[in-house]
């Protein structure tokens, strides 16, 4: 658990203090840079490899999130935030399977955090700016069809969706899968050393078990790293059609 609460390497006791957490998210979003940067600065009509990886992210987050769920001109308005919240939280996440740094940046509640409430004021915002404050409030808070006595128990759940659960489930679901992940890992791996160079016996034996399992627990950490990106991209998208459209 001591490696979700780092001591400080830089400023500490500042409101700019860094510790370990803090510079693998540092490590994650010079990538995300620097990867985007040299892939638009050598894009070539016939693209390569490289070249052809960033664009089937770009082409799944565009078509496959962003204009499926939105429709083709809400989807091409609102898929450059979407597709960069994917990537964000995709490099964020799989920093907990990367060498030396061995955390993801999203297993620490404040990231998630931050996301969440990029979320949040985007769908809020835009449907002010669609709707205006009090039709906005009417539209979300008073889904249309519907008996007005049923607003009676309707409308207090669509206040807690919007206001409340739909920031604090986009938080609590990548937190909690992303320490989870690290945790297995942490097991597994701290296991295996301890059986291979600490036990006695036919206990060593057992090392290879934990290991394999650690093993395995990496491949599926991966993939949640990349589920957990698609879901909080995806959620994205459907919260903000249902900001901006005329009837949810």
């Amino acid at each position: 658990m001591a490696d979700f609460f780092p001591p400080a390497i830089f400023f500490e006791g500042t409101p700019f203090e860094i510790n370990r957490i803090i510079l693998v998210r540092f490590v994650a979003a010079i990538a995300i840079l620097l990867i985007f940067v040299i892939g638009a600065r050598r894009a070539k009509l016939v693209p390569g490899r490289f070249q052809s990886l960033l664009e089937m992210g770009l082409d799944f987050c565009r078509n496959s999130i962003a204009i499926e769920i939105l429709g083709e001109k809400d989807g091409k308005k609102y898929a450059s935030v979407i597709t960069t919240i994917f990537f964000a939280v995709l490099f964020f996440n799989i920093t907990g399977v990367i060498p030396f740094l061995n955390i993801a940046g999203t297993s620490v509640i404040g990231m998630p955090i931050v996301l969440a409430l990029w979320v949040y004021v985007l769908y809020l915002s835009e449907g002010v700016k669609k709707f205006g404050v009090g039709g906005y409030l009417k539209h979300s808070l008073f889904p249309p069809g519907v008996p007005k006595p049923i607003y009676i128990l309707l409308t207090p759940v669509e206040i807690l969706q919007v206001f409340i659960l739909r920031p604090a489930t986009l938080v609590i679901r990548l937190l909690a899968n992303m320490m989870a992940g690290h945790l297995l890992l942490a097991l597994c791996f701290a296991a295996t050393s301890f059986l291979f160079f600490e036990a006695s016996g036919a206990l060593r034996g057992f090392g290879a078990v934990t290991f394999v399992a650690g093993f395995g627990f990496l491949l599926f950490e991966v993939f949640v790293a990349a589920l957990q990106a698609y879901v909080f991209a995806i959620l994205t998208a459907v919260y903000l059609q249902m900001s901006v459209t005329e009837e949810h």
